[in-house]
């Protein structure tokens, strides 16, 4: 899937750069608070893009001494780092914007440009409508790639299931993007028919708390990534029916997995094997092991295998 995220990536970044650049200018132009807050939102919302091609740059870093295991979980602290910014960037900076615009509440200001004089509304709707529409073509870019790596699983268990942070973070960006301007759209409108200018300000509060809400999520769902996750179920049911298909493997005592990277699996087995086995045996047995599990799984890159008694294995677990 990185091919696929880094399209998505890119497809986000070039989208939000050409929203930032027109919500800046209209909020200055009106003095939206609103606007002014989607725009500091496409901001934080490209640097994280930028963020997660850099993390994808360097998790392929190779092993060295220091890091025997390679860099792969680089790309799930960039990941952990772009729902921080979101939170603190995004989030609370729309909500504190919006505290103030209620407390202090100005209608917005028409626009000159060349000459002539534009309602503010309507610069603000043009450039909420421009956004709409290119946000909706970068949130529809991730979506069908998400849909294509979800398969037949719920989205919500897709995302708990994915290993890949990228392609879900982009997917939450764009979503919770969505749902900004179409409360921003409202709340300038709502703001000029009902002459509440601090009906601009509440929008920008329920930007922030959605973009809140939103890096939250996120937070929760990386931080299993950074400290270390198991394969997916199924890969470890494979690896046990594999293993108990030698003859030589008496019992299987644990299968121990965990997610050096989206696509880097490091596995950790514990066997008894049958004591009248000859060292050639045994050697013969383990490679076929190793083998097996990485062809089974293409993502497995390093297999461990320990040989101990069941016994031995169940007074250590009780230890």
């Amino acid at each position: 899937m990185a091919h696929e995220s880094t399209g998505a990536i890119y497809a986000a970044a070039g989208a939000n750069l050409a929203i930032a650049a027109a919500k800046f200018v209209g909020g200055a132009l009106t003095g939206s608070t609103a606007m002014l807050a989607e725009g500091v939102h496409s901001v934080v919302d490209t640097a994280n893009q930028v963020l997660l091609l850099l993390g994808m740059k360097r998790a392929k870093k190779p092993a060295d001494a220091r890091h025997p295991f390679g860099y792969g979980r680089e790309i799930y602290f960039y990941a952990f780092v772009v729902a921080l910014m979101i939170f603190l960037g995004g989030g609370l900076f729309a909500v504190y914007e919006g505290i103030e615009r209620v407390r202090h509440p100005s209608p917005d200001a028409d626009a000159h440009l060349f000459g002539y004089t534009v309602p503010g509304i309507w610069v603000n709707v043009a450039i909420l409508g421009f956004a709409i529409v290119a946000e909706g073509v970068s949130w529809v870019v991730a979506m069908r790639q998400f849909w294509a790596e979800k398969g037949k699983s719920s989205a919500m268990r897709a995302i708990r299931r994915s290993k890949d942070p990228t392609l879900f973070t982009i997917l939450a960006e764009d979503t919770a993007a969505l749902i900004g301007l179409l409360i921003a759209f409202a709340g300038v409108v709502l703001a000029h028919w009902l002459e509440m200018p601090s009906l601009d300000g509440w929008a920008s509060v329920g930007i922030g708390l959605v973009l809140v809400g939103m890096a939250v999520f996120l937070m929760i769902e990386t931080h299993g990534l950074l400290i270390g996750e198991a394969a997916d179920p199924a890969v470890v049911a494979a690896i046990a029916e594999l293993v108990r298909a030698e003859p030589g493997v008496l019992h299987l005592n644990e299968v121990l997995t965990q997610h050096l990277g989206p696509s880097d699996i490091l596995v950790n087995v514990s066997i008894d094997m049958a004591d009248d086995l000859s060292a050639g045996e045994v050697e013969s047995l383990v490679t076929r092991l190793d083998r097996a599990v990485k062809q089974r799984n293409p993502d497995v890159t390093r297999v461990f295998i320990e040989i101990q008694t069941q016994a031995d294995h169940a007074m250590r677990a009780a230890a």
